[in-house]
């Protein structure tokens, strides 16, 4: 089968999570003898706006457009990237498109699919399809001081004012609501419109396709449960490094929604004891240096227990990072719905302590394979943070039943979620 993926992002460039689970599909797709282009972007303002390049992954053919963030951020259609990926489309002629994500790159690439009566499957990763900003977080702190609230549902008048009012235009406040409020309701009718054009949607958790069933109208005849596959040949052996302090790990993006302030101020009341906080990601000249700061506002005596570890490789994931770390704390303040960290950890059995809600709360029980804290409450999270230091042998024997989704507590590999894959692609092709 001839298959053209497109995502927003590809690795090394980006390494968040639908990105790596990209290219882990991709590859697993090639051993399975397909063939593989994948369109995505990067960012060079040096470099013209539109300018392609075209890379190799290995047997995958990437075909990349350059579109600078700051240029591009609020596009929701865009003329040249459309043209670019006809130009495409033409040339590879695919048998199916696999869509990951359009933001960033063009919300009409659906129909331009869609006109070469091409089957298109998606794969939802966040909340993007219904909500301008991805992850129903408001960018405007609630008037109790709550900064990033949670949003309970899109409406325009609502995004723009809590989410874009204010973002470019400067101008007067109540103009400026208008003016996004009108921007939000093009996008959402478009995006309502494109979604209806797709053939087949993937969801890798039972809480984000019920969200989109019950919150967004997309029929249940569409949508299919499946959850990621992993590559488990890099996801074990594990070997934790003897005579350390009980460390906690974070890994991911510095980004707010993600939680590493919350973690933060839960891991600073441990005072006493002599447990470390590594934390991991790739340096975000905004919201590191902000992270720091908050750190640096800490007694002394914890600010030496935090250590910053900078970017990891994903295939060298259990030697760089799981090898140093007694327990992974996944503290996000936005509802995930299939952390690709959660499972890894799971894998190999490393303890992990996470929220007790969406995807988080569905792939990791409270003392069964895992600890559960109360969402966005640091004091819950420091209560279960210091229950694992306490109770060391405990929380490593409970992180011995691994992944709730089989018997054995391993995760889907790779070529069993491509077979699952190819079935739903053959109801199409």
């Amino acid at each position: 089968m001839n298959i053209l993926k497109v995502i927003h992002g590809y690795p090394p460039r980006y390494n968040a999570g639908s990105e790596v689970y990209s290219r882990t599909l991709c590859r697993g797709l090639i051993e399975k003898g397909h063939k593989v282009t994948v369109f995505s972007r990067f960012e060079n303002p040096f470099l013209p706006d539109y300018h392609e390049e075209h890379d190799k992954d290995g047997d995958i053919d990437l075909w990349l457009i350059n579109l600078p963030l700051e240029k591009h951020r609020c596009n929701i259609s865009d003329e040249q990237v459309d043209l670019c990926f006809k130009k495409l489309l033409g040339k590879v002629k695919p048998d199916l498109v696999h869509i990951g994500h359009l933001n960033h790159l063009s919300s009409s690439l659906v129909k331009i699919i869609k006109e070469q009566k091409i089957p298109i499957v998606y794969t939802l990763h966040d909340y993007w399809l219904m909500c301008p900003r991805g992850q129903f977080i408001q960018r405007k702190q609630s008037a109790d001081m709550n900064i990033w609230p949670l949003c309970s549902g899109q409406e325009d008048a609502k995004c723009a004012k809590n989410c874009y009012a204010g973002y470019f235009t400067g101008v007067a406040a109540s103009e400026d609501v208008q003016y996004w409020q009108k921007w939000i309701h093009n996008r959402m009718q478009y995006i309502k419109h494109i979604a209806t054009l797709i053939d087949a949607y993937i969801a890798p958790s039972q809480y984000l396709l019920n969200r989109f069933k019950n919150y967004f109208a997309i029929p249940s005849s569409k949508l299919y449960y499946l959850d990621y596959g992993f590559n488990v040949d890099i996801l074990h052996g594990r070997m934790r490094s003897k005579d350390e302090p009980w460390t906690f790990g974070y890994i991911g993006t510095h980004i707010p929604s993600k939680g590493i302030q919350l973690l933060i101020k839960a891991f600073s009341n441990l005072q006493n004891s002599d447990c470390i906080l590594k934390i991991w990601g790739k340096f975000n000249t905004q919201n590191t240096p902000g992270l720091q700061q908050l750190i640096k506002e800490l007694p002394l005596m914890i600010q030496e227990r935090i250590e910053w570890c900078g970017e990891y490789q994903n295939d060298s994931i259990v030697r760089d990072v799981f090898n140093k770390i007694d327990c992974l704390v996944v503290p996000s303040i936005w509802v995930e719905n299939s952390p690709l960290v959660i499972h890894e950890a799971l894998q190999v059995r490393l303890p992990i302590i996470t929220a007790d809600i969406g995807g988080m709360a569905e792939y990791v029980q409270h003392e069964v394979n895992g600890l559960l804290f109360k969402h966005r409450d640091y004091a819950d999270l420091y209560k279960q943070m210091h229950k694992t230091y306490m109770q060391q042998e405990w929380i490593n024997s409970i992180a011995i039943r691994g992944y709730l989704g089989s018997k054995d507590g391993n995760v889907v590999n790779i070529p069993e979620h491509i077979l699952a894959v190819e079935n739903i692609y053959k109801m199409f092709v």
